[in-house]
């Protein structure tokens, strides 16, 4: 808010931009609205996907996908995210195909419409109902072959770029230190 009001304040002539001053009371009458709070809907999540959030951790993803290979004797895992957690997918994809040898990938990109409504706080007003555009990512790593044919197929990495870790190993900490949380000094 602070950068966009001072770039439109710097401005000598605001009628050459009318976006900057509609930004602007836009902003302003956003103040008078509360955001509703929907319920969520209960999705069935499979067993073989693990679901990135921006907040989670790539190293707990990797666990899981160790477990699924591993332990379950799964032969695919599917990793989805959505809006900001898109990177923390890839990398995390990344990773578990530098962890198991030869995994196909399949990766979609779509976009899902969410509608958010909001609530005047005084009266007068109508309810604003105002849709935006997330982006949502789907990889499917196999080790089974996929569909070659496919847009969005990856065939495995070279194996000398995969590098095997025991169940043990990715559950022993790797932070510097003794683990004492003494600090440095």
């Amino acid at each position: 808010l602070k950068l966009v009001s001072r770039t439109c304040e710097s401005i000598s002539r605001p009628r050459d931009f009318p976006h900057c001053r509609q930004g602007l009371r836009t902003l302003a009458a956003m103040n008078k609205y509360r955001r509703v709070i929907k319920p969520r809907e209960e999705l069935v999540k499979e067993e073989t996907e693990i679901r990135v959030t921006a907040a989670g951790s790539v190293s707990a993803y990797i666990s899981r996908a160790a477990k699924l290979f591993n332990e379950m004797d799964k032969s695919f895992v599917t990793i989805t995210a959505t809006g900001n957690a898109l990177t923390k997918a890839v990398s995390t994809a990344e990773v578990i195909k530098r962890r198991f040898k030869g995994l196909h990938q399949i990766t979609k990109l779509t976009n899902q419409q969410i509608d958010d409504e909001f609530e005047p706080l005084e009266e007068g007003l109508d309810k604003v109902t105002q849709t935006r555009d997330v982006a949502c990512l789907e990889i499917k790593l196999s080790k089974d072959p996929l569909d070659t044919s496919d847009k969005g197929y990856q065939e495995p990495i070279d194996e000398s770029l995969v590098k095997e870790v025991d169940e043990e190993e990715l559950m022993k900490p790797r932070g510097r230190g003794d683990g004492k949380g003494k600090g440095k000094g």
